[in-house]
């Protein structure tokens, strides 16, 4: 996919529609599961709208599948729509979710100093080119408290204090904690814990200035300008607690040569990053993105 394809998706795409859901499923692979799911949606007088489907082997492999679908009066008939999908998932063995398109996902964010990746998903999120809602920004820093406050967003300022890495986390579950769907990390530049993570309850995803798998951990443009590197990247995963290699959701490149400096790079790279970022929260938000082990089905 091309930068311009991927942009023309997550915009044609960005503001929901009324009565629209969209169901993710996982399973086994075998003949008839899109049969049973387009017939239970059938039943329920359901009008598919997208469908996307992906097996890793028609025989023995794991199958996903994304439904977009419209129902009226589906705020109504959510509970029967899940009864419905319950029924067809234990026949297969399957895994699902399913959203309200016109529910917009809660997304907390969380930066340091480095404003390029954080405003600019405020301008989308503002633009209505990203499908959610802020409710809180939370830096460790103060620094970027006026830019977060010019879109009418809350800033919270957590410092590291004497190292205290453990108080700071347990202040960002007391704000996060039932107030968000998903939480990003803008270019935040503290390592998160695998118990945070546990707690927190939520999907994680991070922004890492460099192509994965190379260049893991800080300096990464420095590193890349020492190994005569022609190729920058960024990559936007989900967190694990194994640093900088969670699941994969998006990636891409810029070229590089012999002339361009570290501060080149990164400023080349930037502009990369918030790219990558803003494509990968608006694919969340959108659930078009299915983990699967250590890996990503994105539709």
């Amino acid at each position: 996919m091309t930068t311009t394809e991927a942009y023309t998706r997550t915009r044609a795409s960005a503001s929901p529609v009324a009565d629209r859901a969209r169901l993710l499923v996982t399973s086994p692979d075998g003949p008839g599961i899109v049969a049973a799911i387009s017939g239970a949606l059938s039943e329920l007088s359901a009008n598919i709208v997208g469908l996307a489907q992906h097996t890793t082997d028609p025989r023995g492999g794991t199958f996903f599948q994304r439904t977009e679908f419209d129902l009226p009066g589906l705020g109504q008939r959510e509970d029967e729509v899940r009864e419905a999908i319950g029924v067809v998932a234990a026949r297969y063995d399957a895994t699902w979710s399913l959203s309200a398109a016109a529910r917009r996902k809660r997304v907390a964010i969380l930066a340091s100093t480095t404003d390029h990746c954080l405003l600019d998903l405020l301008w989308r999120q503002r633009r209505d080119e990203i499908p959610m809602d802020v409710p809180m920004v939370i830096s460790n820093h103060p620094v970027l408290a006026d830019d977060v406050h010019a879109f009418g967003i809350p800033f919270h300022y957590v410092p590291v204090i004497d190292g205290d890495k453990r108080r700071v986390e347990d202040r960002h579950l007391e704000l996060l904690k039932g107030q968000v769907d998903l939480i990003v990390l803008a270019r935040y530049m503290q390592i998160i814990s695998g118990s945070f993570l546990a707690s927190v309850g939520v999907p994680v995803i991070n922004i890492h200035h460099s192509f994965l798998p190379a260049f893991i951990g800080a300096g990464p443009y420095a590193k890349a300008k020492a190994r005569g590197v022609k190729l920058v990247g960024a990559t936007a995963h989900y967190v694990t607690q194994d640093l900088d290699e969670g699941p994969i959701i998006e990636q891409d490149v810029a070229r590089a040569t012999h002339a361009d400096t570290t501060a080149t790079l990164t400023r080349r790279g930037a502009d990369i990053e918030r790219q990558v970022l803003s494509r990968a929260v608006a694919w969340h938000c959108e659930d078009r993105v299915i983990r699967h082990a250590n890996s990503t089905v994105v539709f």
